[in-house]
């Protein structure tokens, strides 16, 4: 159902992929896949926020969900593809002990045949794609036969025809969210030979991609990578990836033009409210690994959380890291 987008993605990251963080990265990258953080049915049927917000100069957009009841995850769904979002993806690979009590994530690699029904009923209700994160196994179900027959069935019974695969098992006890993104092995050939004995899928790959040149060897297995923390924390790798995969003629995207950019959409926010520490938390690594990165991180870090703290907190960063730079 729909175009695939996704060739080049930006994982969902809990506290992290925010509105404030989504619209700085579309400013480095015009062709990544950009998803929100996780968020339950219930926060957006019942909660308090408005949890499906987002700038257009966002899209393409994914929403992630983060549930088991097939009825209300129909229901965001279709919320979802009135609002203009470009795809639905249901998460089936969070291990956090707090998604495990809502028994949904990770564990409901378990079942199969829930998470097929609950595909399909978001497929009855919207016509954009609907994927799923999952990841290899869970505890000690964790062999290729467990996965493949987790993908055969949520393919053939829910209608599900993209997967997006942390190329890690998940441990749902004795360790935490942040340990089993990196403790548990990475094992790229599982994803790779799911490409090959389902090759009428889409099959995306993702957990421990640091480079464009990984980028590039996984697409030759695989259709399309996700990057995650790498992104977050050198986000100028976005604009190297945009050009290496999408369009070769573009102009890199210069760090100072990138944060002058922002200035208009910063005093947006902080006139409705928005403390300015809760968008420039995103922009600390711009300058990974050059000069001026520390002063850039310290100025920001200590002046932006600061009572009254505007865009001239923002305007004195760039100018120490432009001196630092000569």
């Amino acid at each position: 159902m729909g175009v695939f987008l996704g060739r080049f993605s930006v994982a969902p990251m809990l506290d992290h992929t925010d509105r404030h963080c989504r619209y700085f990265h579309r400013l480095l990258s015009r062709h990544a896949l950009l998803y929100t953080e996780m968020v339950t049915p219930e926060a957006i049927l019942r909660g308090r926020g408005d949890f499906l917000a987002y700038s257009p100069e966002e899209q393409p957009l994914a929403l992630q969900l983060g549930g088991s009841d097939p009825d209300t995850l129909a229901a965001c769904a279709q919320q979802a593809e009135q609002l203009g979002y470009a795809e639905v993806n249901l998460n089936v690979g969070c291990p956090s002990s707090r998604v495990q009590e809502g028994r949904f994530g990770a564990c409901l690699m378990a079942d199969a045949p829930r998470v097929a029904t609950c595909i399909r009923a978001m497929q009855t209700r919207v016509r954009i794609p609907v994927t799923v994160k999952t990841r290899l196994g869970i505890d000690q179900q964790d062999s290729y036969p467990f996965l493949a027959e987790f993908v055969r069935t949520v393919a053939t019974e829910g209608g599900c025809n993209t997967f997006i695969v942390h190329a890690r098992k998940a441990w749902l006890n004795g360790l935490s969210p942040k340990e089993n993104r990196e403790i548990p092995p990475l094992d790229y050939s599982r994803v790779y030979r799911l490409k090959r004995d389902f090759p009428q899928l889409k099959i995306v790959i993702n957990g421990g991609v640091k480079s464009v040149i990984e980028v590039e060897t996984h697409l030759e297995q695989v259709d399309g990578v996700m990057m995650g923390r790498e992104a977050y924390h050198n986000p100028r790798l976005l604009a190297q990836i945009d050009q290496t995969l999408f369009d070769p003629s573009a102009q890199g995207s210069e760090p100072e033009a990138v944060v002058e950019a922002l200035y208009p959409y910063i005093e947006r926010a902080l006139q409705q409210g928005t403390p300015l520490n809760r968008i420039t938390r995103h922009l600390l690594g711009l300058f990974h690994q050059l000069p001026g990165a520390r002063r850039w991180r310290r100025y920001l870090s200590e002046q932006s959380s600061m009572p009254q703290a505007d865009l001239s907190v923002v305007i004195q960063a760039l100018a120490l890291v432009t001196a630092a730079r000569g």
